[in-house]
């Protein structure tokens, strides 16, 4: 190819950056970062800053808990006395096809339900220290999801849509709201150790802006790889920087608007910032043995401190004014919340991993006056079958589920919607994936139908045509 001074090759698209640059590019680049950095910001870059909500929520900030693999709603928090009592026969209704169709008997649960708080929700044995939280929480009993295998669910929950490649709901609060915070990502999400089915594109920008995509990090001294200064000096560092900025500048003259290079700048000039935000985020050497007690840190069982070390970042990290806060699973339980067989032991030890750490950031967060503006969401893909798959397993089950929402706005203290006798279909106040997001944005001051972005000839948004408020449970 002839390169004569007035051809100059099309560049990559976004899609082809991402895929060249997932080693390193990807871990931090893909973050939201700042546009308005008094150093190497982009003309044309679209804007970090934060942005007026619509109305007045009382959320600034989202943590979302999220239990990958889909954990029994009969088992957590939607006792079903019939289960117990028809345990062993044959199940009385009318079964759906499930992931694998070896399905067995009526499965009743094998923990007992107390009741927490004043409230005296009931939370069955599986989470002792979550139940003593329940008035903060308002319980959902009747989620429900359009798809039954994990790869499509996974998509669903984060994005709004079973297919590959839209939009996280942490990049469109990101997009909506901007970020709070000077030095670090607007989403992050926390990797106990799992990457969930359909990979990291349940944390993706899809149309948006690749700024607005999730920073993966690690609850680990080391948290993100490759932000360490190869530079002998910062003076070094910024030179390289301010020249880089300065070229990419005259590249964007001649092409226009070209969101990978926006997206590259930014990340250079956020990585910048990161190295000296990153390590003081770490530091917990100034927390209190009484609040690393907490939340598990000296916990015995590793995941426990694992999962431990995740809350406690998410805490310092909207303190530090992160928009979104994602945290995955450890690798508890031998798959997940999957229990295809197992029940017993895979729940127990996932439970164990993620009980006390959930019910310390709670009350740390309720302690320090944040938890009013912090939303904490603990949601899974789906739920499991109340019969058997095999003879000590649940399949999937998308027809009716438990998940919880706490601060933020939430009505604490109150159960939403119903499932039946056995747990298995919503029966009462049925809640699909669009009404959490609507929901979600809701308490963060967002209208879900105004927070839109132009893409394929149409106004896109994380409810695409659909979505309603779940007033009752809005304070």
């Amino acid at each position: 190819m002839h390169h004569c001074g007035r051809f100059m090759q099309a560049p990559l698209s976004r899609r082809q950056m991402l895929a060249r640059c997932a080693g390193g590019f990807g871990a931090v680049a893909m973050a939201a970062m700042l546009g308005e950095s008094a150093s190497g910001a982009v003309a044309g870059l679209t804007s970090m800053a934060p942005k007026p909500p619509h109305f007045v929520g009382k959320a600034r900030s989202v943590i979302f808990l999220y239990m990958d693999g889909g954990p029994s709603q009969m088992d957590s928090f939607d006792p079903k006395p019939l289960l117990t009592k028809e345990h062993g026969t044959p199940f009385k209704m009318k079964k759906e096809p499930t992931q694998f169709n070896n399905n067995g008997n009526t499965f009743g649960s094998p923990w007992k339900f107390k009741p927490g708080g004043k409230s005296g929700i009931p939370v069955s044995d599986l989470f002792p220290y979550v139940r003593e939280c329940v008035d903060d929480m308002a319980v959902i009993r009747s989620m429900t999801s359009n798809f039954s295998e994990h790869t499509s669910a996974n998509y669903f929950l984060h994005t709004g849509n079973g297919q590959q490649g839209r939009p996280s709901m942490g990049a469109w609060v990101s997009y909506g709201l901007g970020s709070l915070s000077q030095n670090l990502p607007g989403f992050i999400v926390v990797n106990g150790g799992l990457i969930p089915p359909g990979g990291l594109d349940n944390f993706n920008s899809g149309f948006l802006p690749a700024s607005f995509q999730g920073s993966i990090f690690k609850p680990a001294a080391e948290p993100v790889a490759n932000i360490r200064p190869l530079e002998a000096t910062p003076r070094l560092q910024r030179n390289k920087l301010e020249l880089m900025a300065h070229m990419d500048h005259g590249l964007l003259g001649k092409l226009g608007h070209a969101d990978q290079i926006e997206s590259a700048v930014a990340n250079y000039e956020l990585a910048f910032q990161m190295q000296s935000a990153v390590p003081e985020l770490m530091d917990v050497s100034g927390e209190s043995e009484v609040t690393k007690k907490l939340y598990g840190i000296d916990a015995a069982f590793p995941h426990t401190r694992t999962f431990a070390t995740e809350c406690l970042l998410a805490r310092r990290l909207v303190e530090r004014g992160v928009r979104f806060v994602e945290l995955t699973c450890p690798a508890a339980g031998g798959d997940r919340w999957d229990q295809h067989g197992g029940l017993v032991s895979g729940h127990t030890a996932n439970a164990l991993a993620v009980d006390q750490p959930i019910a310390g950031l709670l009350k740390d967060l309720k302690s320090r006056g944040l938890l009013e503006s912090t939303l904490v969401v603990w949601a899974g893909e789906f739920g499991r079958t109340p019969f058997s798959q095999g003879s000590d397993g649940r399949d999937h089950n998308p027809f009716g589920y438990s998940i919880w929402m706490a601060g933020g706005g939430v009505k604490g203290g109150t159960v939403y919607g119903a499932t039946d006798e056995y747990g298995y279909k919503v029966v009462e106040n049925k809640v699909e994936m669009y009404d959490m997001h609507a929901t979600m944005l809701r308490l963060m001051g967002m209208d879900h139908k105004r927070v839109t972005y132009r893409w394929g000839g149409r106004d896109m948004r994380l409810t695409d045509v659909h979505g309603d408020v779940i007033e009752a449970i809005i304070a």
